[in-house]
């Protein structure tokens, strides 16, 4: 398998109370926990990172999902909720993706999202590991 693209961020400081930064200086961000963990919430934390990242990859694996099936798609959109768990053995995530697609009828939009989570990177990178609900807009 070809790699087509490598990703490079450094971590720096505290980790969730730190700095990440890419090689090619486009991201550079400082970072705080969320104040629901005990943190200052004053920055972007590495669940919206994620967040972040999923719901745009999984829009773009929609889309193509779409353009295979020769639909098009207008005022689409993904919304991705990650949670972050606390049990006895740790931390875990769950995520809670919510895609909108006005126009199309409940079963259309279900095959369309069930094809993204086919096709997803993330998807593919998390299953069996993470708890990933897939929901359509009302």
């Amino acid at each position: 398998m070809a790699v087509v693209y490598t990703a490079e961020v450094t971590s720096t400081g505290d980790g969730r109370n730190g700095a990440v930064r890419s090689s090619d200086g486009l991201l550079d961000l400082p970072l705080s926990s969320p104040k629901a963990v005990g943190g200052s919430g004053t920055a972007t934390n590495p669940e919206q990172l994620f967040a972040a990242g999923y719901a745009a990859c999984f829009h773009s694996a929609l889309r193509v999902s779409a353009r295979e099936s020769r639909l098009a798609l207008t005022g689409d959109t993904v919304l991705a909720e990650v949670a972050l768990h606390k049990e006895e053995s740790g931390f875990h995530l769950s995520v809670v993706l919510t895609v909108e697609l006005p126009g199309f009828d409940a079963e259309e939009a279900r095959r369309l999202a069930d094809a993204a989570h086919g096709r997803c990177p993330y998807s593919k990178a998390i299953r069996g590991n993470v708890e990933v609900r897939v929901n359509l807009a009302s």
